[in-house]
């Protein structure tokens, strides 16, 4: 499980920092990648990376500010240019199927693969056996949620020393076993694989914001996490623009992240008027609060540790 920042700058695209997107690469996992909003020539982004569209399996967007959305349109055309072929869902506010089923109309572009649009609300947005995905309404200038993805627990390690110690050879009941299933041996025996299996090991948390204020849903999506991705569109001395303007600054995002008890903060949605020099002064203010604290660059990437 890695995090890829393909945009991290705010309003419009600028030389150094693209407009937002992130991809959760969760190759090992599902064999597939998530994108979490798609702003202006997020593909173009993608080209300078190993990611191939084919590959995106889900795209959450955040809210329908332009610098969120306007890359979509063209990324899912090119996904069906590309080869893609196998079923893609989008999440977004109310709004989002709006958007994309005119642009895709009147451009006249025809998808390749099923493509499904999901107007979310509060609550779970998704789940299946491996994640669960949680949306919740942050505080911006219009709806704008955050989303919390949980990789549910896996069972732990087989004992296959204990195993052999019983008498049960290697071989296709392993993979029952490590499933935590009873198997009949041929003396008649039972063997149970949960008495067989080492402790579960304790699933990921990754919680990704759109553009807000400070909040409590922000403090409840990242309760415990092991990656916050904030928006830091100001600097500490500028929390009044902050709040004027929906946004939260460096500071702000770094005591969301301190009161919440995540392990590592990323500072994105960067505005272009704090120059490439004063971006470690960005670093160093959230840092004085959490000292767990990056600001995120475009091609960033970062990979998640399992937990033990």
């Amino acid at each position: 499980m890695e995090l890829l920042f393909l945009g991290t700058g705010a309003g419009v695209p600028a030389k150094l920092r693209n407009v937002t997107s992130i991809a959760l690469k969760l190759l090992e996992e599902r064999g597939a990648v998530w994108l979490f909003d798609c702003g202006e020539a997020t593909q173009h982004q993608i080209l300078h990376t190993s990611l191939k569209p084919r590959r995106i399996e889900k795209i959450f967007i955040t809210h329908l500010h332009g610098d969120h959305i306007y890359g979509l349109p063209g990324l899912l055309g090119s996904r069906s240019f590309q080869g893609g072929e196998s079923e893609l869902v989008v999440y977004g506010p109310k709004g989002i199927r709006e958007f994309i089923e005119v642009s895709l109309s009147i451009s006249q572009t025809h998808l390749k693969y099923p493509l499904e649009i999901v107007e979310v609300e509060e609550g779970i947005v998704f789940e299946d056996e491996s994640f669960r995905v949680e949306a919740k309404e942050l505080q911006h200038g219009l709806q704008t949620f955050g989303y919390r993805v949980e990789e549910k627990d896996k069972p732990g390690e087989l004992q296959v020393d204990r195993l052999k110690e019983r008498g049960v050879k290697p071989g296709p009941i392993y993979k029952r076993l490590k499933a935590g299933e009873a198997v009949v041996l041929d003396d008649g025996s039972i063997v149970d694989g949960k008495e067989y299996l080492g402790h579960s090991i304790p699933g990921r948390v990754v919680t990704i914001l759109g553009d807000t204020r400070t909040c409590r849903p922000a403090y409840e999506l990242a309760k415990s996490a092991d990656v916050l991705v904030h928006e830091a569109t100001f600097n500490k001395d500028q929390e009044e623009m902050a709040y004027e303007y929906f946004h939260s600054t460096t500071e702000q995002a770094a005591q969301t992240a301190s009161e919440s008890g995540v392990n590592v903060l990323f500072l994105t949605h960067i505005s272009s008027r704090f120059a490439k020099e004063s971006w470690p002064e960005l670093q160093k203010e959230a840092r004085e609060t959490f000292p767990e604290s990056y600001i995120a660059k475009d091609f960033l990437e970062y990979t998640i540790p399992v937990k033990k």
